[in-house]
């Protein structure tokens, strides 16, 4: 705003103000000013400080189990450490109880089964937040989210990826959400006892075509209990059955759009329309192999993959908006369980960049925050208000 203009408004304001009133006009419109004149590099730190970023999948607790190592100790090869948790302004991070599947299929005497191994990266999970209290801390619910984005401190949550590690218990499904798991991935890429999987490369296993009758107790038990049911890697069949089920909000961890990259991993338009129908949200997952088109086609041919840009993360935000709307739609980064990421996304340090491509798109202001966290948050506080009502019981 040009001085001329400041000055004329002030005057016109002031004058306009009972004298007890003329601080306060004052300060509307120097205000207003002060915005005006704010730089988009100024805006993009200003939203991403402002917002309550959240992203729904991050292996890390995989790569310390395999290494011994401490999150204090930084890395170059990994995407998550102490110091890029902090830079990248994130509120929330879902740490990734992954069971792989020979947990379930081959356990053995030293290893345990699946619901060993669970418990093993949960109990890493609590002891690297006790090592780092003045930075972490362990949150259950949307208010210890919000508590420690007042306090200046990363919130670490804890979801399950493999419906296996319940070793088909609904007792040991209560015991992980005693222990803090807020969500539980139904299925990896195997199909368990209990609910089909989307698969990996290659052949769809089915087996029970969705959910069997005890699948359907263990979604029902989750909603209960407040543990949000994840369909990310579940095949298409589980995804329908899971909403028929459902009387509280899904999400999708880390899972993007199919009319983008036709993989059964990514949700179709009439599986994003709905998920918008539940109330539930699509948190995108930044590996290129569910992202870019031309990594597809690049591996198809046997070529290296190009480089993917982080406009195309942008794309699949975008394309998921024009079909379930701007409330569906989050963030599910698969950090440190991918072996490539787009350009500009390397690392949770640089989720300032998705910030700014938002923004960069046309994003507003509040559009971008619930992009960021906001639209998780909704859903959280939902499954957690199901659990209060008599009808949940």
């Amino acid at each position: 705003m040009r001085p001329l203009v400041v000055a004329l408004a002030l005057s016109s304001a002031c004058r306009a103000a009972p004298e007890d009133s003329t601080h306060e006009a004052r300060g509307r419109v120097e205000t207003a000013a002060v915005a005006t004149a704010e730089t988009f590099d100024a805006r993009v730190a200003r939203v991403h400080r402002e917002a309550l970023v959240v992203d729904g999948h991050d292996d890390i607790p995989t790569i310390l189990a395999k290494t011994g190592g401490d999150l204090d100790a930084p890395r170059a090869k990994t995407s998550t450490d102490l110091a890029k948790l902090e830079a990248g302004g994130l509120t929330a991070e879902f740490f990734s109880i992954f069971v792989h599947r020979s947990y379930a299929e081959h356990p053995s005497s030293s290893g345990g089964g699946a619901t060993r191994r669970a418990l093993d990266l949960i109990e890493l999970t609590y002891r690297e937040v006790e090592r780092h209290p003045d930075h972490l801390v362990l949150a259950r619910s949307v208010e210890d989210i919000r508590r420690a984005k007042g306090e200046g401190r990363v919130a670490i949550l804890m979801g399950i990826e493999g419906g296996h590690a319940i070793e088909n218990s609904l007792a040991t499904l209560r015991d992980f959400h005693r222990l803090g798991v807020r969500y539980m991935t139904l299925t990896h890429t195997n199909t368990n006892d209990w609910a089909d999987s989307s698969g990996s490369f290659g052949p769809v296993p089915v087996l029970h075509h969705g959910l069997t009758p005890f699948g359907q107790e263990v979604v029902r038990e989750m909603q209960r209990i407040g543990m949000l049911v994840d369909v990310s890697h579940v095949s298409d069949e589980t995804f329908f059955d899971v909403l028929d089920v459902a009387k509280a909000p899904i999400i999708a961890s880390h899972s993007s759009a199919r009319a983008l990259v036709d993989d059964r991993r990514n949700l179709s338009d009439a599986m994003l329309r709905a998920l918008a129908d539940n109330g539930g949200v699509c948190m995108v997952n930044f590996w290129p192999e569910y992202l870019d088109p031309a990594v597809v086609a690049a591996r198809a041919r046997g070529a290296p993959p190009p480089r993917t840009p982080i406009s195309v993360v942008v794309d699949h935000i975008d394309h998921i908006v024009k079909i379930a709307g701007i409330d569906h739609v989050g963030l599910g980064s698969d950090f440190d369980g991918v072996d490539a990421l787009p350009v500009g996304l390397g690392g949770v340090d640089e989720l300032p960049n998705l910030t700014r491509a938002l923004l960069e798109r046309g994003y507003s202001d509040d559009d971008a925050k619930k992009i960021l966290g906001e639209n998780f948050l909704r859903v959280f506080e939902a499954a957690e208000a199901f659990t209060r009502t008599s009808s949940s019981r």
